[in-house]
């Protein structure tokens, strides 16, 4: 990483500044992936979607998205970079004004569907236009490190910026904060950002792609479906046969003279490891998110927002490593930063550990801000290591399986995390669950922190607050019990002034026109 290169190799001020363009749309693609969270109340009341019209809503940007980015990858090596990227930069805009003017639930799920496909060429052209630009390796580590920073930014500025928004016009407006940048990427990309693509590109091999979709998405799916139901064949069985598919997919790709993936790559011992090391990072910081927004919001009682807004400090602080990393990385041993970082990373878990109920919430933020630290050395420097082995008309492929490997990631962590956190919760709920309980009512109840909790919604005050203090212990098991109630709820019932509902004098959740989302 720390070779010498001449002068002419070292990016200017052009380059820099074509960094900072490109690194606006990164911003977006992870802000579109949170910002609409915010939306769901607003929008559920207008278009009036059914369940699984909600659920698609909701979930389709980011399939598309996780099941594209080989696809597209590859397509930029082909035809170029930058003309994809501006390819992708317009249909996202477009997207993005079809789904603010959305008139009905299909219509929505049908533009989020072209988001999530124009989304794909974001990521993957970038990246691999940043290999091309910055052929000096410690500033193709600094800029790598930026670019990672706009994804963190981005995703912290979601909830808050969206929820601005939405305070002051409609639930379409969140979607046309794209729109401007879209067009500034469109105006100014052509004048600073040179294009790049492999000269000796065959043809796109379209069953090669069409495998890599189904693999992507049925695995993606599957995996989504197991943590949010728990375990059932359907969501198996698409993971399964996503496996399958993506067997046929590798198989094809060492046959073919021009593959979508170059199955030698993976033969580099340092390429296959970073990107074993990329997945378990992802792992790891997905998983750990999960846990501190269920927290936040099932047993603090925040809303969105305000849960968005204490996560901030932890996506700061995953900008500001990602900003460092790149520089410790070239004084010291790549392999001996990022085991540093592991490290550290696992001292924020720890802490995270030893959240309980009475916690103050400083526990948990800083918890949260050691872990996002320490996990930056392992994402930048391990997607550097990637990129720095690509060969250069390779980059878009190879920028394709480091978003695919971090997509995976996220999903195995959140599946795994969730999975776990269920059963311990209903192996708890089980034995604390009050009496006086219908079948159905102790059956949903049973099911999530978050059913529970609407359920005692429903429930008699003081049933209700009992309900609501056994689904907090369950949440965190193995803790101590609750503290006394305060003097004002000595009888120990549940209050709603019809914005929050109360327990021991704090807010468990909030709800808005009766309808309740955790």
């Amino acid at each position: 990483m720390s070779h010498p290169t001449s002068a002419s190799a070292r990016a200017g001020r052009r380059e820099w500044t074509g960094l900072a363009v490109i690194a606006l749309p990164c911003m977006l693609y992870s802000m579109d992936l949170t910002v609409l969270n915010l939306a769901v109340p607003a929008l559920s009341a207008d278009l009036q979607p059914t369940s699984a019209q909600l659920l698609w809503i909701v979930d389709i940007y980011g399939f598309l998205v996780a099941g594209s980015l080989i696809t597209m990858g590859t397509l930029g090596d082909r035809i170029g970079r930058r003309k994809l990227l501006l390819i992708g930069a317009a249909a996202f805009g477009l997207a993005s004004v079809l789904a603010a003017l959305a008139n009905s639930a299909n219509m929505l799920i049908a533009a989020r569907a072209v988001l999530g496909v124009a989304g794909a060429t974001l990521a993957p052209s970038t990246l691999s236009l940043i290999r091309n630009m910055f052929l000096d390796p410690r500033q193709r580590s600094i800029a790598i490190g930026i670019w990672i920073a706009s994804f963190s930014a981005g995703g912290a500025l979601g909830p808050v910026l969206g929820g601005v928004v939405l305070a002051h016009f409609s639930w379409g407006a969140v979607f046309l904060l794209a729109v401007p940048v879209m067009v500034l990427l469109l105006v100014l990309g052509p004048l600073l950002l040179p294009e790049f693509k492999d000269p000796n590109a065959g043809r796109l091999d379209l069953p090669s792609a069409a495998l890599s979709l189904a693999a992507v998405l049925a695995v993606i799916y599957g995996i989504k479906r197991l943590a949010e139901a728990g375990w059932a064949w359907s969501p198996l069985l698409a993971v399964v046969a996503g496996a399958v598919l993506g067997a046929l997919f590798l198989r094809r790709q060492g046959r073919l003279e021009d593959p979508l993936i170059d199955t030698r790559l993976f033969r580099s011992p340092a390429f296959s490891a970073a990107l074993a090391i990329n997945i378990l990072g992802f792992f790891a910081m997905f998983a750990a998110f999960f846990y501190v927004a269920q927290y936040l919001q099932l047993v603090l009682g925040m809303g969105p927002i305000e849960a968005g807004l204490w996560s901030v400090p932890s996506a700061l602080a995953f900008t500001v490593g990602s900003m460092v990393a790149p520089a410790i990385g070239h004084r010291f041993r790549p392999a001996w930063v990022m085991a540093a970082g592991l490290a550290f990373s696992a001292l924020g878990f720890l802490m995270l550990s030893q959240v309980t109920l009475q916690s103050p919430l400083a526990l948990l933020v800083a918890g949260s801000m050691v872990f996002s630290l320490g996990l930056t050395p392992v994402v930048s420097l391990t997607t550097d290591l990637l990129m720095g082995a690509a060969p250069p008309e390779r980059a878009g492929s190879v920028a394709a399986i480091s978003e695919t490997s971090s997509e995976f990631g996220g999903a195995l962590g959140i599946a795994v995390l969730g999975s776990v956190a269920t059963a311990a919760y209903r192996s708890h709920i089980t034995q604390a669950m009050p009496s006086g309980l219908s079948p159905q009512a102790t059956e949903a109840a049973q099911g999530t922190a978050g059913a529970a909790i609407a359920l005692a919604q429903e429930l008699p005050q003081a049933l209700g607050a009992q309900l609501l203090g056994a689904a907090r212990e369950a949440f965190i098991p193995s803790r101590p019990s609750l503290p006394p109630f305060s003097p004002y709820f000595q009888q120990g019932f549940l209050e709603s002034n019809g914005k929050s509902v109360y327990l021991e004098g704090h807010p468990i959740i909030k709800k808005k026109k009766n309808i309740i989302f955790c």
